[in-house]
Order: structure tokens, then sequence, then C-alpha cells
């Protein structure tokens, strides 16, 4: 059983590791900017442009980074067994706070908007099941939460 638990980790951590590079900024590593470059310009990229000005892409560049975060600490968390610091992180980096609700609002996109919301819903959804301290029920909430980011990423981009 715990081979399941590091195997899903390690994927989840690898799946993670591919988007940070994949939305490194302008000072970030060579080879996030290259394919951040390549994304952006490839004819066969049919995803919904947001249309964002550069200082918008920016700070939702850094929103996406810092839900990241959050969710490798999440991990970290669920590996270490303190579920409690989890759910904590869960609510307050991806929760869906009242900045939150207002930052998602503001997007003019309703599919982005709905897609948002429903991420950050999500992320209360996940702090409450890591309450549970349930390691199984943790990894499905979990990946409920991170399936919101992989359509996001596979529908929209900057």
């Amino acid at each position: 059983m715990i081979i399941k638990y590091v195997t899903a980790l390690l994927a989840i951590l690898f799946f993670l590791g591919a988007t940070l590079n994949a939305y490194a900024d302008e000072n970030g590593a060579p080879m996030g900017k290259m394919m951040h470059h390549n994304m952006k310009h490839s004819m066969n990229d049919g995803r919904v442009s947001l249309n964002l000005s550069p200082q918008m892409k920016q700070h939702q560049l850094s929103n996406m980074r810092s839900h990241l975060e959050a969710v490798q600490t999440i991990i970290s968390s669920i590996a270490e067994g303190d579920f409690d610091k989890g759910s904590e992180i869960a609510h307050s980096k991806l929760g869906l706070t009242e900045e939150m609700k207002n930052m998602c609002n503001m997007f003019s996109n309703n599919d982005f908007k709905s897609l948002g919301l429903a991420f950050h819903e999500s992320g209360d959804v996940l702090g409450d099941v890591l309450k549970t301290k349930d390691t199984n029920k943790s990894l499905r909430a979990l990946q409920t939460t991170l399936g919101y980011c992989v359509q996001c990423h596979a529908t929209f981009r900057q």
C-alpha cells in the first residue's frame, strides 16, 4: 500500500515540476522560457488566449506558482502525516477566499472564471477532507483539485 502512495506522490510531483517549468516567467530558467515561448507561438496551440496585459499576465503566473508551492506543501504534509498543516494550507492558499473570489470575478472569460472558482472551491473541499486524516480520501481530493489545473492549462493560455 505504501508503494501506491509513493507512486501517486511521485506522479503528482512530476506533474507539478513540469507545469512549473512550463510557466516560468521572464526571469526563470532558460528551459522554462523556451517552453513558454514555444507554447505562445505554436500554430498547434488551440487553447483560448485570455488576452491579459503584461502586468496581469505576470500576476496570474505568480498566483499559479503560489498554487504549485501550496500543492507541494500539502503533499509533504500528507507524507509526514501532518494533515492539519495540509488542511490549513489548502484553505488559505487554494481555497475560495474573498481575495480569490474577487480575482476570479475580474476575468471577462466566463469559462475561465467558472473553472477558477471551481478550482478554489475544490481547495476548500480538500482542506476539509485533509482534516479527516484519511490518506486515500485526501489523495483523491487532491487529484480533483489538480484535475482543475490540468483542465485549465489544457483550455487556456496566457
